[in-house]
């Protein structure tokens, strides 16, 4: 495959560095895990945590894959739904900057957004108001949309609408596309585990999935066992496993792939998207399964080192330095 289409939420993020974990417990959030909330909620735990460190920048899962996969190269689009405010008209023309297709609609409410809680240890615990993103819906998305994309990536989040992400996964096989998913979160996984193995086993080809959600994904608390549970559903399976690496499985071959040693960990936000990013630019450049493995740990390593998800130009230089490296296979993990 030689480009790749995303469709997830639209969202701009709210990244707040937590100085504790007091807001977790006192809204009874899971650490590490998302969820959606209504506006008022999310206001109320904004409220909270006035005062701290934040920042914004652009966000949602698949599209910061796609952003990503842009800075690295990759011709990408990008399908998701925002207000007609001035935050949408900001999300759009960031993408038509970075020289990504944007299929953006508009809708009736505000543009989402996500409040990502950053404790000391880096990880991050996100609260999300979909808003407008909520509306993209199926009858919007034809396979006129699709036309020149080799591989459809579906963020995990949006099956908040079933409809909506198997109808599209559906046109994408009519059309011939590949089609990878990241399965987003353990909680979204145990919420929706029926809907998403069925979809996985129907039409899915290319699985990311991190520890946790493929532990509760396959029932198998081992990530050896739940990679080949995993990889009897789709062709080519993914297994973040941390500090430890990631375990990849394609036609009985397995392949564990380390990782790229981050400088300091400061914010987990967008590690999981980095390395997908990295994985999915790895096959549309031909490589073998391990570069693809190596230069998603990069992205990933890299992103880790900062706050949210932007990585300043002296970042991405020195990526494209390292996979010049991967592709002649004189750095690999």
């Amino acid at each position: 495959m030689k480009s790749v289409i995303g469709i997830g939420n639209a969202l701009t993020d709210m990244l707040v560095n937590l100085k504790s974990d007091e807001v977790l417990s006192k809204y009874k959030i899971a650490k590490g895990s998302m969820s959606l909330v209504d506006s008022a909620l999310q206001a109320e735990v904004g409220k909270s945590v006035a005062g701290l460190r934040y920042s914004l920048s652009l966000g949602g899962s698949a599209d910061n894959t796609i952003r990503a996969m842009a800075r690295l190269g990759s011709t990408v689009g990008f399908i998701g739904k925002v207000g007609e405010d001035t935050t949408g008209d900001y999300f759009e023309k960031a993408l038509e900057n970075l020289g990504i297709n944007p299929v953006i609609f508009r809708g009736k409410h505000r543009s989402g957004k996500c409040i990502s809680l950053i404790s000391t240890d880096g990880e991050r615990t996100m609260l999300t108001h979909l808003g407008a993103a909520l509306e993209l819906s199926a009858d919007e998305i034809d396979a006129r949309v699709l036309e020149g994309y080799d591989c459809l990536y579906v963020e995990g989040y949006l099956v908040q609408d079933h409809t909506l992400i198997e109808s599209v996964m559906q046109q994408a096989k009519c059309c011939g596309l590949t089609v990878a998913i990241d399965l987003a979160s353990f909680n979204v996984v145990e919420e929706n585990l029926g809907f998403l193995r069925r979809i996985v086993a129907e039409y899915v080809d290319i699985v990311f999935a991190n520890e946790d959600e493929a532990k509760v994904f396959t029932d198998e608390p081992e990530p050896i066992n739940a990679l080949q549970k995993i990889s009897e559903l789709c062709e080519l399976a993914v297994v973040k496993i941390g500090m430890k690496g990631a375990l990849i499985k394609h036609k009985g071959e397995v392949i564990h792939v380390g990782i790229m040693a981050a400088a300091k960990r400061v914010d987990t936000t967008g590690a999981g998207d980095f390395y997908a990013a990295g994985f999915l630019y790895g096959l549309c450049e031909g490589l073998s399964l391990r570069q693809c493995g190596t230069i998603g740990a990069i992205t990933a390593g890299k992103v880790i080192e900062v706050v949210g998800t932007t990585l300043a130009e002296e970042a991405w230089e020195e990526i494209l330095k390292y996979i010049e490296r991967v592709k002649t296979e004189k750095y690999l993990f």
